[in-house]
């Protein structure tokens, strides 16, 4: 599953108790596999979060919550130490101890909204830049801004105990050489919190991902160095604009609205005009209005600018904030055909596949219940409007086939049977069970979303795929692998979990099963590493394994997410 960088800002507005007409995204991507949301969309004033859900979240604390889902504060203090480390080691000298600096005094730090430069030194894994002033210990975040910048920043709040503030970006004062920013295409850029590398050259943000990943796994896997082998380089996305295939604008509620006190408001809450529509700014909880995202397909554009019209005109319909869906549908047509050539509906495009010889036409859907289309080379996939899957479908060709010729391992003659099945675990609509297919005499996906496993079988048929090929199995988390009869010497295990990883019981599972191969496709490379270590250590019941690979995927492009790829073969002890 992939991280969604723009829909970030959408969880803020969940926070701030912004509602939504259709599934809000998680905070990061749309699962590269394809799980189907089971909640159902609600048209305007019928919106309503889980109670049940934002309780539980409540509940767990701070801590919980980071080792689960692998917070952003939790990769920031990372860098940040590391960063105040180097600064020690290089003012000791050579052969000299290192002094730990204490936290800078508050008394001694400026007062909030202060404005102030910074020099930035370091690029954290969250995409924010990392400033000092001379003669200080203490750390800046200042958004958008890159190694080697000078930056104006507005102080907005200090971390107690921590040594380090966050900041607004303000202006640059002198540049860095990586910085250009002619390269921006956006103009809201530096405002809306959804990119944060649009001024880099792209060579220079696949470096900086694959920093991320090499830092995740310095950081989280608990391992020796001698037990990680290096990281590839970062594979690039054909697309740098024009890639994502669905985005999510949202709206706040009218003035007076209050979301925690339903049934409480002013009856005479309402819109006076229409609300502004877009994403959060970055560092408020305050919807930007954004009239269009160069990064979304031109078919998702063209949505949102019918959206934006539709809005309004009806707004007044509204008495509370909403999500709006923006989810591009492909139509596959022969090339020959009158279809192909036929005059076009509004607000869609069309476009010539020269691999299949046929022709697209592109629409944008907003409603969550449709089914959408989309392609993957030959292979075809379905889902509602509103569920997870890939955002970038211009790099899932190039990703399927790295992932299809790296199943199986390297020849060799061992004695051992030759991997003839796949399980396909967290495998939501089936796109890893479907795309790798051909390499195995039989495969089974499973999830334990009953949604998500329908549309897999649907979509399995749509590729003429019948359970004599692969099979797709609805099972509780705890179970997953009591359905599975294979080999485990025979059997490779793909892993493509949520954000938040896999669970300590998922993980024992696996080991207990102990599979010959193991792939782990990860949308946050943080909680990757510190699975990968549990695999690799091998602590108590089961087996352990060795790393074979890692690798990061641009799935988007201008942001500071990466997507990572594990490859992992059994000890044979």
């Amino acid at each position: 599953m992939s991280s969604e960088p723009l829909t970030v800002a959408a969880t803020a507005a969940a926070a701030a108790g912004v509602t939504a007409t259709v599934p809000a995204a998680s905070n990061g991507a749309p699962e590269a596999n394809g799980t189907v949301h089971s909640r159902p969309a609600k048209r305007p004033n019928n919106a309503n979060r889980s109670g049940n859900n934002r309780k539980s979240k409540q509940q767990r604390t701070k801590r919980e919550r980071n080792i689960t889902e692998g917070s952003t504060e939790e990769v920031l203090r990372c860098d940040i130490d590391a960063l105040l480390k180097a600064r020690r080691e290089a003012a000791a000298g050579p052969g000299e101890e290192e002094d730990a600096a204490a936290p800078a005094s508050e008394a001694d730090l400026p007062e909030p909204f202060t404005e102030m430069e910074v020099e930035i030194h370091e690029l954290s894994s969250t995409g924010d830049g990392l400033g000092m002033v001379a003669g200080s210990d203490q750390v800046y975040v200042v958004p958008f801004t890159v190694p080697g910048d000078t930056a104006r920043v507005k102080v907005i709040r200090h971390v107690r105990g921590e040594g380090h503030s966050h900041a607004d970006f303000l202006s640059v004062v002198a540049p860095s050489p990586l910085r250009d920013d002619a390269r921006v295409r956006c103009r809201y850029f530096a405002r809306c919190g959804g990119c944060q590398f649009q001024m880099l050259d792209y060579a220079e943000q696949l470096r900086r991902k694959r920093r991320i990943v090499v830092k995740a796994y310095d950081n989280f896997a608990n391992l020796p160095r001698a037990l990680v082998p290096a990281v590839h380089d970062t594979i690039g996305s054909p697309l740098q604009y024009g890639y994502r295939t669905k985005l999510t604008p949202h709206f706040d509620g009218p003035p007076g609205f209050r979301p925690s006190k339903r049934g409480k408001n002013p009856p005479g809450a309402a819109f006076a005009a229409c609300p502004d529509i877009g994403f959060m700014q970055k560092g408020r909880r305050k919807v930007l209005d954004i009239e269009d995202c160069p990064i979304g397909t031109e078919a998702v554009r063209l949505g949102n600018t019918r959206e934006r019209k539709r809005m309004q005109e009806e707004y007044v319909n509204y008495k509370r904030g909403a999500t709006l869906l923006l989810r591009e549908n492909t139509t596959r047509h022969p090339k020959d055909g009158d279809a192909a050539s036929a005059e076009l509906a509004p607000y869609t495009v069309r476009s010539e596949c020269d691999a299949t010889g046929s022709v697209d036409v592109k629409s944008c859907e907003t409603d969550s219940k449709a089914t959408t289309t989309e392609y993957i080379g030959d292979y075809v996939f379905t889902n509602p409007a509103g569920s997870f899957f890939q955002n970038n479908n211009s790099i899932l060709p190039v990703f399927t086939s790295y992932i299809r010729d790296r199943i199986l391992p390297p020849p060799a003659d061992d004695g051992r049977p030759p991997i003839r099945y796949l399980i396909d675990a967290y495998s939501g609509s089936g796109l890893f069970t479907i795309t790798l297919s051909s390499v195995f005499e039989h495969s089974v996906g499973i999830d334990i979303a009953g949604a998500s496993i329908e549309y897999a079988r649907r979509n399995a048929a749509l590729n003429g795929l019948g359970e004599d090929r692969c099979r797709f199995i609805a099972a509780d988390a705890g179970e997953l692998f009591k359905s599975v009869t294979y080999g485990a010497d025979e059997t490779v295990v793909v892993l493509d979990p949520p954000r938040k990883g896999c669970d300590a019981s998922f993980l024992a599972q696996l080991r207990r099963f102990g599979p010959r191969r193991v792939l782990y496709v990860s949308c946050n490379v943080h909680t990757q590493a510190r699975d990968v270590g549990v695999l690799v250590r091998g602590e108590g019941e089961g087996r352990r394994y060795a790393i074979e690979s890692l690798v990061g995927f641009d799935f988007f492009p201008q942001t500071g997410h990466v997507e990572g790829v594990a490859i992992l073969n059994r000890v044979e002890e």
